[in-house]
């Protein structure tokens, strides 16, 4: 792009802030008026920064308070070790990482206050050895069978045998990959009561840490804006001091419907949030308090509820036929675009090339129900786009709204949620604050990951969309090792671990042995331990200031007489901007904002952070923040908080925290799944691959191989689908992967399948999953290898290789009401897979018992076998093929899809292709001798 265009596009020439009145406590409770400011010809760039400085002083002024503060930060903090990126080889004991969980006597701690706010629970040794046991003996298991796999080959199908062979090797690494990262599961233990007695006394102050929420929303046609709705229904009203609450809604489409929504959703607040604390009811987001099948009578000993019920549960219906009509209104875009209340053109009108926009709805100082008191913080952000400007899709619109709520209200913590994601337990709030305000955790936890439940699903659960085993086992197992990978949605973070900050370092106390004692401490150690301290990162321009250097001026040589010179401040624009009020809220300090800034001063900073402009050459997606470079923002930047030494918490409350919705139908569910795995295939290919990125950093190797097989396993769908093929041509071709059956052969089948079975029973019993859920999840792992992640592969080596982004999307589908999608196809390439393996799997029983019942039964042993390994790719196909037996949907494109797989079926078994022998044209041995 030329310079004169470039120019033309420059961000920041009209920017719109809108405030409501009551920010300055002058207007009334109700929606009255917006007032507009409209700044135009002003360049929002960055190298043009638009700064209110104090009064009284120029800029150089505001710099130098904002140092300052830095330096009283570094006083208080001295000691704390908070560099950048991982240096070298650090020595720091386990629970520098971990927390330190001390096993603590009860009967020490009578006061109550003085108590642990959560506790690790491991699993009981009975349940927890023997699975650890199966474990090696499985690992001696295929190591005896690999043994026999390779010592007798299939001499009259070596090819065919190989290929099994290899695939077989694949799973089992596949296998190591995703076991042993759950080989210390643990549960974990919170105690609410004892955080409201420290922390929140009746009648008190609450010293609660304050938390910014974020949802995140683009296109209100995709993701309805009542959904939307009720998850910030379900925030405004959650049980928490409600001046610790901020609740940001991310527009990341500029709609003029997702604003009129949020607008008509504050005022439905006013009514909603005190009926909801008045009768402590659950959930708290009304669409789902209002569909439940309930005694809502139960508990609930208020003579006024029932008749306040039903005036709510009118006012919502009301609201709903309010929110279904602007959905209405939406779909017919005026020629000249939508207007404003006061006549203005929406900013918004074109998605990609519109100002930054803030509108601040409820506030802390007027925002009031209807009973008087205060509401939560209610924001709506929908940052600045160009054309020609890179936007980072979810990640970028993340990294924005953490920039605008440091600047606003700069709470300690951050939770993100998916607009479809509602807050379902009202105290998951206090549930992540015993952790994170638990002196164990408090300076080691950069998230606390909550699981995830879904409405909508069927009581079967036919394509495993509840993922019970990731929740259950997986993210238990990681828990046990330095914690849960971030999962994109209801986690709450650590504003230190979003600005890159390493996790601080603790000293690793050894006890002296006898020759220390005697003899004093060796040359080597005193040399390591006096080098620690003197060493500098030779990386120093790519290294952010911390406590201990601003203090001692070892590497901020630009500490002179207290003032903070030119390197210095461009050292920190390069990591987070030219935004001294956000650099400023960017260091450990008191929550909040400082009182000398204007909220009008505020709000204009807020806008400039929102420029599409701002990121540019600094450290935004690339070291701090959400990291760019992938569909999967949420892996790396998890794998990045790992890397510096963070540690994650997973919590699983009795009532789920979280619930969103799920796909409906098995197309939208693959959709799903191969978003998934693109991301990962992006991932592996990237210089993030978790093989090789953070070596010699913090990343603990049992981290490091479950960060590897979540990158890794859509590559297990070559194998899979190869080998889910094999049955089909083994009764074409009349061969087999196996050689004769014999006594060692059918001994390590046997010992191999127990093993197998045993793994997965005793795995079921230390995490309480049931056999029908992990059915479902065993099913669908082949399903989605052979269809979503066969496809992600080939995407990702076309995008990686070309540049190019190939898509195959579906339509996402309408309201039918129950569950009558379930079963619905839309024929997409990602169903031609699953159907030609399902196809020619029945075709090959079909031909396989035809020749037993021509050839005789002197070969039954065999064709067992061969029938057996059929029906395993049948069976675990199976909720494929009932949604394809469906009678809903039907459309000539399925008649011509399996027209053209049967031909190509029968003309195969009509040539007889057998690539897989080899063919002698000459007599052989067996029937000439040696001397023929």
């Amino acid at each position: 792009m030329d310079s004169s265009s470039r120019n033309q596009q420059e961000p920041g020439g009209d920017i719109y802030i809108f405030i409501r009145d009551f920010l300055e406590g002058t207007a009334p409770q109700s929606y009255a008026k917006v007032v507009c400011f409209r700044l135009t010809g002003v360049n929002m760039s960055f190298k043009h920064r638009m700064v209110d400085p104090l009064p009284g002083s120029g800029d150089f002024g505001r710099r130098e308070e904002v140092y300052n503060r830095r330096v009283t930060w570094a006083e208080s903090t001295a000691g704390t070790s908070v560099t950048h990126e991982p240096s070298g080889v650090r020595e720091c004991s386990d629970e520098s990482d971990d927390g330190i969980e001390v096993e603590t006597d009860d009967s020490l701690l009578n006061d109550e206050t003085r108590q642990p706010l959560s506790r690790k629970v491991s699993i009981p040794s009975s349940k927890i050895n023997p699975y650890r046991l199966v474990i090696s003996l499985r690992l001696v298991v295929l190591g005896f069978f690999f043994h026999y796999r390779i010592k007798n080959p299939v001499r009259d199908a070596y090819s065919l045998w190989l290929v099994a062979v290899t695939c077989e090797i694949w799973f089992a690494m596949s296998w190591i990959l995703d076991q042993f990262p759950k080989w210390k599961p643990v549960n974990r233990k919170t105690y609410c009561d004892r955080l409201t007695l420290r922390y929140n006394r009746k009648d008190e102050p609450s010293e609660l840490a304050a938390v910014d929420i974020v949802v995140t929303t683009v296109d209100p046609m995709k993701e309805p804006p009542l959904v939307t709705a009720n998850t910030i229904l379900s925030i405004l009203a959650v049980d928490y001091p409600v001046e610790k609450i901020s609740c940001y809604l991310s527009d990341d489409g500029a709609s003029m419907l997702t604003f009129e929504s949020l607008r008509e959703t504050s005022e439905f607040a006013r009514n909603w949030v005190p009926f909801c604390k008045k009768y402590d009811i659950e959930p708290r987001a009304p669409e789902w308090y209002f569909s439940q099948k309930i005694d809502y009578l139960q508990n609930k000993t208020h003579t006024s509820f029932v008749k306040d019920r039903r005036a709510m549960k009118r006012e919502y219906e009301e609201f709903k036929v309010r929110i279904n009509a602007l959905v209405a209104k939406a779909r017919k875009v005026p020629d000249d675009g939508w207007f404003m209340q006061d006549g203005t053109p929406w900013p918004g009108n074109n998605t990609y090339d519109h100002p930054g926009m803030i509108q601040v709805f409820l506030g802390q100082t007027g925002g009031l129900d209807n009973e008087g008191n205060e509401l939560p913080r209610l924001v709506y952000v929908s940052r600045e786009k160009r054309p020609g400007f890179p936007h980072h899709n979810k990640a970028g619109a993340m990294n924005a709204v953490v920039r605008v709520s440091g600047i606003l209200t700069n709470g300690p913590f951050l939770l993100n949620l998916n607009c479809n994601h509602y807050i379902n337990n009202s105290k998951a709030l206090q549930e992540a604050m015993c952790f994170l305000m638990d002196q164990n955790y408090a300076e080691s936890a950069c998230f606390v990951q909550f699981p995830l439940s879904f409405n909508g699903i069927d009581e079967d659960d036919q394509y495993a969309n509840r993922n019970t085993i990731f929740f259950d086992i997986n993210l238990r197992g990681l828990d046990g090792v330095q914690g849960p990978i971030y999962i994109g949605t209801g986690c709450i973070f650590d504003r230190r671990a979003i600005y890159g900050y390493d996790a601080p370092l603790k000293p690793k106390h050894k006890k002296p042995g006898i020759f220390s004692m005697c003899f004093g401490s060796s040359r080597k150690e005193k040399y390591r331990s006096n080098n620690q301290s003197k060493t500098k990162n030779p990386d120093i321009d790519m290294e952010q200031p911390n406590a201990e250097d601003i203090q001692q001026g070892s590497k901020w040589d630009g500490y002179v007489n207290g003032k903070l010179e030119l390197v210095s401040q461009m050292r920190l624009e390069e990591w987070f901007g030219q935004s001294y009020v956000f650099i400023d809220s960017t260091f450990p300090q008191e929550e909040g904002i400082s009182p000398l800034i204007s909220t009008e001063s505020l709000l204009k900073e807020a806008i400039q952070v929102i420029s599409c402009g701002y990121e540019d050459n600094t450290r935004w997606g690339h070291e701090i923040g959400w990291i760019y470079g992938s569909g999967s923002e949420n892996f790396l930047t998890g794998l990045k908080m790992h890397s510096r030494g963070w540690r994650s918490i997973y919590c699983m409350p009795k009532r789920a925290a979280f619930k969103g919705s799920a796909p409906t139908n098995l197309s939208d569910r693959l959709n799903q799944v191969l978003h998934w795995a693109q991301g990962s295939i992006q991932i592996l290919l990237s210089q993030h691959c978790p093989i090789w990125y953070g070596l010699g950093g913090r990343l603990k190797w049992l981290q490091r191989l479950a960060y590897i097989n979540s990158t890794v396993y859509p590559l297990t769908a070559i194998p899979l689908t190869t080998y889910c093929a094999l049955p089909a041509v083994c009764l074409f071709t009349g061969k087999f992967i196996f050689p004769s059956i014999s006594l060692v052969a059918s001994i390590t089948f046997v010992g191999l399948c127990l093993s197998i079975l045993a793994t997965n029973i005793l795995e079921m019993r230390w995490s309480r999953v049931g056999i029908d859920e992990w059915w479902r999840n065993e099913q669908f792992w082949v399903i989605g290898g052979v269809s979503a992640h066969l496809f992600a592969i080939f995407q990702g080596l076309i995008k990686a290789l070309t540049n190019i982004d190939p898509s195959f999307h579906s339509t996402s589908s309408k309201d039918r009401g129950g569950f009558s999608e379930l079963y619905m196809f839309r024929w997409t390439s990602l169903l031609i897979p699953p159907t030609t393996l399902l196809m020619i799997n029945l075709i090959g029983l079909i031909a396989g018992i035809s020749s037993f019942m021509e050839s005789g039964h002197h070969a039954w042993s065999i064709l067992f076998c061969k029938l057996f390994f059929a029906s395993w790719v049948i069976i675990h196909l199976y909720p494929f093929l009932r949604g394809l037996m469906s009678h809903q949907n039907r459309m000539p494109t399925i008649v011509v899809i399996w027209s053209i797989l049967l031909a190509l079926i029968f003309s195969l078994l009509w040539v007889n292709i057998n690539p897989f022998t080899i063919r002698v044209t000459g007599p052989t041995v067996e029937q000439c001798g040696i001397n023929c």
